[in-house]
């Protein structure tokens, strides 16, 4: 798992280990890491050219110190500072003891193989201020190196208001920062490394499942199962305008664990058609026999109002989507059995203004401020939340959230959320928590649409669904893996 803490976790955890420990130990570690890191990057440091662009805070300080590292061992380091008057003393001196020069004209130094960016930490509220800004063009000059969090990122939400630089290579300390995992954020972080500190934190405000903990959380058929213990999901989807999404997320939904999959609805000739071994019913939700979850939504049109009635009063969790989560918006409020919702910002501004009464945000905004608008929502709906976009965010009404690590563009495309909807309601029959569930679901969603494109060129949803059943997904669900293969 990977743990995001927030700035106010982080600079407690920091202050009580400051107070049992010597003077600045916690800058050197940050600094000892940061320049090993720098090191790796550069390959030969001798006669290397590194730029510092330095700033007020400690987080110059920090930059100032690796600097001071790399020239000992014959970098040609530069430093530019933002604020000479206030700059880290310590840092600068041990920069300057270690052979480095200060300049304070950007057109004096040229171009360099690295530049750190330790001009605003984790503390910086919006945008890079005119004259930070200003040291944006010495930023383009080499590999970018942010110091904990690029300049200009808010690095407990990830929101990005104004100017920012964007970093080749982040190293963060102590913990990871919400802000670095979810966009727009993370797309100015670059490839990111963890320098530890030897700091005690709390329960993480945000976490990002990694390979080990979804193959943990996989169900896998035991000894006994037959396809009924298994877990079955109901399918309600589709309709003579949308056929097509019915067939998707009875895709999903075959790769998902469940041990079978019903379907509901105007589709079932194209759903049995496509997948022989699913379970039709026209008869509606009551007759269609016993389910452990139920999803409700994909394609359904104008007439889901009387599905989402029934799923919500047959007790089991119920997973709404596409149509369902427009009539839901309309109700504005959500239901007494385990709810999932799965908006993209769109349908998540609708989910808002239904339950707030006021109009619809801009689903810009609600893009900008993922982690917030996801939060916001599960809060509303006593719902578990999974915000698709550019990094799917999942929200639970109990304040938890995670950041999905995988995916790719090449997912925006008709269809792919149904496969999504038919994968998570599977994830549920088969007995995961919303929360788990939906996290799985994202992660094993977004890896399959990067193995669909991993040659580059455009998806179907059907290809998505496809992926699910191919290596290394397809021995993900209750296998191990073939020797060297493992998820990314």
């Amino acid at each position: 798992m990977r743990y995001a803490h927030t700035v106010e976790q982080v600079r407690a955890a920091e202050a009580e280990a400051m107070a049992r420990l010597p003077e600045g130990t916690l800058m050197q570690r940050a600094a000892y890491g940061l320049a090993a890191v720098c090191g790796r990057l550069l390959g030969r440091i001798y006669g290397s050219r590194v730029l510092v662009l330095a700033g007020s805070g400690d987080n110059g300080g920090d930059a100032l110190y690796a600097g001071a590292l790399l020239a000992r061992r014959g970098a040609r380091v530069r430093a530019l500072l933002l604020s000479p008057e206030r700059v880290h003393a310590g840092g600068l001196a041990a920069l300057r003891a270690a052979g480095g020069r200060v300049t304070a004209d950007q057109g004096e130094y040229g171009t360099a193989d690295l530049v750190l960016d330790g001009i605003v930490g984790i503390g910086g509220r919006g945008g890079l201020r005119p004259a930070a800004a200003g040291f944006a063009g010495a930023a383009r000059r080499g590999t970018l190196v942010a110091v904990d969090v690029p300049s200009g990122v808010d690095a407990g939400t990830g929101e990005v208001d104004g100017v920012a630089l964007r970093a080749d290579v982040t190293v963060c300390f102590g913990t990871w920062k919400p802000g670095l995992l979810v966009d727009p954020g993370a797309s100015y972080a670059g490839a990111l490394h963890l320098v530890e500190l030897g700091i005690d934190l709390p329960d993480a405000a945000v976490t990002a499942l990694q390979e080990a903990d979804v193959r943990r959380l996989l169900p896998v058929p035991g000894a006994e199962s037959d396809k009924y213990r298994r877990g079955v999901v109901g399918i309600a989807a589709g309709s003579a305008k949308y056929p097509g999404a019915a067939v998707l997320a009875v895709a999903g939904a075959q790769r998902g664990g469940a041990g079978a999959v019903r379907y509901v609805g105007s589709a079932a000739a194209e759903v049995v058609r496509r997948f022989p071994e699913t379970l039709v019913s026209d008869g509606g939700l009551a007759a269609a026999g016993r389910v452990q979850s139920w999803v409700v939504g994909p394609g359904g049109g104008d007439g889901v109002g009387p599905l989402l009635d029934q799923a919500l009063a047959a007790g089991v969790p119920v997973l709404v989507d596409a149509d369902g989560l427009t009539e839901l918006a309309r109700r504005g409020r959500g239901a007494d059995v385990p709810l999932v919702l799965t908006p993209h910002t769109g349908e998540a501004a609708r989910l808002l203004a239904g339950a707030t009464g006021q109009a619809p945000p801009a689903a810009e905004r609600l893009a900008a401020a993922r982690l917030a608008t996801a939060r916001r929502l599960a809060e509303l709906y006593g719902a578990t939340v999974l915000l698709k976009g550019s990094t799917t965010v999942v929200a639970d009404p109990d304040g938890r959230c995670r950041v999905n690590p995988t995916g790719t563009s090449w997912l925006a495309t008709a269809g792919s959320g149904d496969v999504l909807a038919g994968l998570l309601g599977s994830l549920l029959a088969a007995g995961l928590a919303p929360f788990d569930a939906a996290s799985v679901a994202a992660y094993l969603h977004g890896l399959a649409g990067r193995h669909a494109a991993e040659r580059g060129t455009p998806i179907t949803a059907m290809d998505v669904a496809t992926a699910l059943r191919r290596r290394p997904l397809g021995t993900a669900i209750g296998q191990a893996p073939p020797e060297g293969s493992g998820l990314c």
